[in-house]
């Protein structure tokens, strides 16, 4: 018991299990789960529910951090990725193409969009030797503007049932998106644990040199974890314009990269790189979710919404500070119980 507080998860699982129940205290029907029509429905399905697209992005970006990397793009390139995939299905559904076909075709479109923003970032960090915050900018600057050429200034709707589901669709009861979560996870959990990769990635952010020395091929594993945060960002770009039938090339994913910083660094993730969690970035997502219901739930007023999230914020990173939490240790108990 006394080694819990040390444990990586410990204070962002706390942070959450501590809003979840001022919650219930506040609301006492809030923490109620029902089914209806064969689907589970409640606040805790749909905070779940509403922090999907976090979560996805939280991972990309939680393994570039992981090799000293940042990626600031995920916004635009959501926005791109979302605009991409209401193009070619508003265009491939007028043309009277096949239902599957237009689905298929909208998605593959949007996730490779994204993949190439992805590859183009990787390669401004490691051919052009770039930081990773400049590299990253370029992309975040200019992808609105890309996606906007692309939609030509305006709001693209999305009537088309099959595309809905993908934000909207319920599977075995539970919301479609979390499955999408999950698969991510697990994938992404296997290949960092059962193959080399976790490794490699760990090695790289914590002395690159050395990595290079022992033959770690950083040049290649690098560009491809830009890929996968692009990538990761591209499938919440089809998770959040499936959800509200549109893709806004202004507006949509605006602040992400900061909230995707902000759940990693929940998570116990280390932003100098080496050590990472993708469980922590996933429960730092929830975190910033449920915080935002919580905010709504209470009546906080708007304009002091963001200083109350901010401050909730520095109390879970001050705990998972090492540091501070001696320093608290010291001030609290006596030094004849500490021998």
């Amino acid at each position: 018991m006394r080694r819990l507080p040390a444990h990586p998860l410990f204070w962002p699982v706390l942070a959450l299990a501590l809003l979840l129940l001022a919650n219930g205290l506040f609301n006492p029907g809030f923490l109620a789960l029902q089914v209806r029509d064969g689907h589970l429905f409640g606040n805790l399905v749909d905070i779940a529910n509403r922090a999907a697209p976090l979560a996805l992005v939280s991972m990309g970006m939680t393994l570039v951090i992981a090799v000293r990397g940042l990626d600031i793009s995920v916004g635009a390139v959501l926005a791109i990725a979302a605009t991409v995939a209401a193009w070619t299905i508003t265009h491939l559904e007028n043309g009277a193409s096949d239902g599957l076909l237009t689905l298929f075709a909208g998605i593959g479109a949007a996730l490779g969009v994204a993949a190439l923003c992805g590859l183009w970032n990787g390669l401004l960090v490691v051919k052009a030797g770039m930081q990773p915050i400049v590299a990253t900018l370029i992309l975040m600057v200019a992808g609105r503007g890309l996606a906007q050429l692309i939609s030509d200034g305006q709001i693209l709707t999305i009537y088309y049932a099959p595309y809905a589901f993908l934000g909207n669709g319920f599977l075995l009861g539970l919301p479609f998106a979390l499955f999408v979560v999950a698969a991510v996870f697990i994938t992404l959990k296997l290949l960092l644990e059962r193959t080399a990769l976790g490794l490699f990635v760990r090695a790289i952010g914590d002395n690159p040199v050395a990595a290079h020395v022992a033959g770690v091929r950083a040049r290649a594993i690098t560009p491809a974890l830009y890929v996968f945060c692009a990538f990761s960002a591209g499938m919440a770009g089809l998770l959040v314009s499936s959800n509200v039938a549109s893709a806004d090339a202004n507006n949509a994913g605006q602040m992400l990269e900061l909230d995707a910083i902000l759940a990693v660094s929940l998570g116990g993730s280390a932003l100098a790189g080496g050590r990472f969690s993708l469980g922590g970035s996933v429960i730092g997502a929830l975190i910033i979710q449920a915080l935002t219901t919580t905010i709504y739930s209470i009546g906080v007023p708007p304009q002091v919404s963001l200083v109350v999230k901010a401050l909730l914020v520095i109390t879970v990173l001050m705990l998972q500070a090492p540091l501070f939490r001696r320093q608290m240790q010291s001030l609290f108990v006596p030094r004849k119980s500490r021998t």
